[in-house]
């Protein structure tokens, strides 16, 4: 009986030995190190931890230093290297390093309208024909819904409100059905549509709203002056009835210029109101709306903000900090200037995302001119230790002063200027 009470007592000690070891400072530090890391040559990455020793496979790829309070990963050369951590003699994990070259961009910060012209039209809503046998909706009742993107009628590709219309008229007129293809959640179907004309009306009509083209206003978030790439927005375009991404045919990034800024107050985001320049001031094309923004070419190979003119090295997410950043947007006609921010927190993401990190806004004179982040701030470029870091992306609707942010190598992979800046993952 005594030696069943002594294993049990034993049992719990060891249990309790475990348990305290997992909530030890050392293991935290050991579980949180990456396995792998992606870093640009001649940076240098903090490591979590202080106790183990570091061995570098490769030293002309990477090599390690301990300054006392952090041990530091340095990218010499681009290339891979294996470091391997020790206890004592003992190896305990090994860390995969990439070492890729270092990547430059010009941040922005400038306002840009932004024109999109669909691919297809878009079906926005439905409305009732006043026809001498009642009221109709040929649309609606040949299945056609609200997001529908029209792609073909009669097996011809559309791309505008006049297209569709004479396509309409013209079987109208021929008392003859339209075979219309649409888009529904990237799914081709096939229907057939028979125009209807109102009462005392000469136009023959489908009984749907449609649309060709979207329009807005945004900030530019860097460019690449080799290639001329450029990215914005950092989030999708999504038409303003249906709620859903703008399916894009081509589309021109323009000029423009802030006229006025409705304040964000608590619950209500603000605005940025802005005039958008003529067709002689297109910046450039837009062939790309995703998840993460706006992304095309420019008409020349440079854009001036009079702040950063020279191109910025970027950083991956594992090299973002908490703390001191700078923003860069206009308030006022077409002045870029920079304000003072905090980077609230950062995650590292292992598939592309807009909300990186949070950010709020420090800056007293953006705090009284904006209330923080408002609408049309999208894109705006995230500056931090004179690396670009991301853009802002959204608001915090309950509070202006913050929002988030999307990392920078997640647009550079969308603006097809760099693949493969797949962040550290831990094991």
């Amino acid at each position: 009986m005594k030696k069943e009470g002594a294993r049990i007592v034993i049992g719990v000690m060891l249990l309790l030995c475990v348990f305290s070891l997992g909530l030890s400072q050392q293991v935290k530090q050991f579980i949180e190190v990456p396995t792998s890391i992606t870093m640009f040559q001649g940076s240098e990455l903090a490591l979590e931890t202080t106790t183990a020793s570091l061995n570098v496979e490769n030293v002309v790829v990477a090599s390690t230093y301990n300054d006392g309070d952090q041990t530091y990963i340095q990218g010499n050369e681009s290339g891979k290297a294996e470091v391997v951590m020790k206890a004592g003699h003992f190896p305990i994990k090994a860390i995969d390093v990439n070492v890729i070259p270092e990547i430059k961009v010009i941040p922005g910060g400038q306002s840009i309208g932004v024109k999109l012209n669909t691919e297809g039209v878009l079906v926005v809503g439905h409305h009732l024909i006043e026809t001498t046998k009642g009221q109709k909706s040929p649309g609606e009742f040949a299945g056609i819904e609200v997001g529908d993107m029209i792609t073909k009628i009669n097996g011809i590709k559309m791309h505008s409100m006049n297209e569709v219309s004479k396509f309409v008229q013209d079987a109208g007129e021929s008392d003859k059905e339209l075979n219309v293809e649409v888009i529904r959640d990237s799914h081709a179907i096939q229907t057939i549509i028979k125009p209807e004309k109102a009462k005392g009306d000469h136009l023959y009509r489908l009984g749907l709203y449609i649309r060709d083209s979207a329009a807005g206003v945004g900030t530019m978030t860097f460019f690449e002056p080799k290639s001329k790439k450029y990215g914005a927005l950092g989030h999708v375009i999504s038409d303003i009835d249906t709620k859903k991404p703008v399916a894009v045919h081509d589309g021109q990034v323009m000029r423009s210029s802030v006229t006025s800024i409705s304040k964000g107050i608590h619950g209500e985001p603000g605005e940025k109101l802005a005039s958008i320049s003529k067709d002689k001031d297109v910046l450039g094309t837009i062939n790309k709306n995703s998840p993460l923004g706006i992304y095309g070419e420019l008409h020349r190979n440079q854009l001036e903000n009079n702040l950063y003119d020279t191109p910025l090295p970027i950083t991956t997410a594992a090299e973002v900090k908490e703390g001191p950043a700078k923003i860069l947007t206009v308030l006022n006609d077409e002045k870029v200037e920079q304000f003072d921010v905090e980077i609230v927190s950062s995650i590292n993401q292992d598939k592309p995302a807009t909300k990186g990190m949070v950010i709020k806004v420090t800056d007293p004179t953006l705090l009284k001119e904006t209330g923080g982040i408002v609408q049309g701030m999208s894109g705006s470029p995230i500056i931090q230790d004179g690396k670009l870091i991301g853009a802002v992306t959204h608001v915090f609707v309950n509070d202006p002063t913050s929002g988030y942010g999307c990392h920078i190598g997640w647009m550079l992979e969308e603006a097809g200027i760099h693949t493969g800046l797949l962040e550290a993952k831990a094991s």
